[in-house]
């Protein structure tokens, strides 16, 4: 079987999100954040479909005035019933492939980042909503392999691009070497090569640096990347090393990729004082447009110009995301897109 791993920017079916409710970590956040899974889906919306998990029929009720509030096509929308223990749907979604050219949908396994966080319900999502026919008849591939669609990033030509902090950590595949988790991925993904970064991080990211707030594939054999240009900061020795991996790597035409630096926000803390991860490469790209997290910043509208760059024939659309990463996440972690035909 041919199998390919799509770059984001190819053409998609749907995203999925799954919506926070009072058993999440967001419980007390609930008033703050439910506005910004609207508007996130009432954007997506306008683009393509969009795929719902919520917890019961009246939740549902609760997200569709949500939703109703934010103006969204509501006629883009599908819901699925299905119990979760958080809303990071990058991580406990299925990662789609193509198959023969035809949509197949992987279900790895989840286990809340490396057992930090209770994941149970969150991995039988994918499960859950295949028996319910969410999506369709696309196949769903079950995987015994710990694997979060964060930790990943395709370019869509046979390139993976991923850290070691998170792949090779002991929590999650503590049987495989780096060899074992190559063939792993080659194998299940249809990758080429697997290209691994040993430095960069972001305080506050709880992933074990997952590569979706670090460096991100964009077309034109592109990777835009978090630079930070503060030597007094506690990231910048970390980021510069990763910098210089980034120019040393090659696509799989043996050719080097062109780098293009995103800013680098002002520190932001939560109320326990700890600094919380805002990163502009936390973006989505949809059908013809990116959603681009902003934080309140000087140079939120830098880092979507730098963006528009990327994707000059997208829109550029800026999502407030600031209530987001008080739990340690932003725009990207929240949202799985599918590919075309699996809705």
């Amino acid at each position: 079987m041919n199998r390919r791993l799509a770059a984001e920017w190819a053409p998609q079916g749907g995203v999925m999100l799954t919506w926070p409710h009072a058993g999440t970590d967001w419980a007390t956040h609930l008033d703050a954040v439910e506005p910004v899974f609207a508007e996130i889906a009432s954007q997506i919306a306008r683009h393509e479909p969009v795929l719902i998990v919520v917890t019961g029929t009246s939740h549902r009720q609760h997200v569709e005035q949500q939703l109703i509030r934010h103006s969204c096509l509501l006629t883009r929308v599908r819901f699925a019933i299905a119990p979760s223990n958080d809303t990071w749907a990058r991580d406990h979604g299925p990662i789609g492939v193509l198959a023969n050219d035809q949509p197949r949908l992987l279900d790895f396994t989840f286990n809340g980042w490396g057992n930090k966080h209770p994941a149970n319900l969150d991995n039988g999502i994918t499960h859950e909503l295949q028996r319910q026919k969410s999506f369709g008849e696309t196949p769903v591939e079950t995987i015994d392999f710990v694997l979060e669609g964060g930790s990943i990033d395709s370019d869509g030509a046979g390139s993976l691009l991923t850290t070691r902090a998170c792949l090779l950590n002991p929590t999650r595949n503590p049987h495989y070497d780096q060899t074992q988790i190559e063939k792993q991925l080659k194998h299940s993904l249809g990758v080429k090569q697997v290209l691994w970064l040993e430095h960069g991080y972001l305080a506050g990211d709880d992933t074990d640096s997952h590569i979706d707030m670090l460096a991100r594939f964009c077309p034109n054999s592109t990777i835009a990347y978090i630079q930070c240009d503060d030597p007094q900061d506690e990231h910048y020795a970390g980021l510069q090393a990763m910098q210089q991996e980034l120019q040393q790597l090659y696509n799989c035409a043996g050719e080097s990729y062109r780098l293009l630096p995103l800013p680098w926000p002002g520190p932001i803390f939560n109320a326990d004082g700890k600094r919380l991860p805002a990163s502009y490469a936390n973006f989505l790209v949809i059908n013809d447009a990116v959603l681009v997290p902003q934080y309140g910043d000087d140079r939120d509208q830098a880092a979507c110009a730098q963006l528009q760059t990327a994707f000059p024939d997208r829109q550029i659309i800026g999502i407030d995301c600031r209530p987001l990463i008080e739990q340690f996440g932003s725009l990207h972690c929240l949202t799985m897109q599918l590919p075309v035909g699996v809705l």
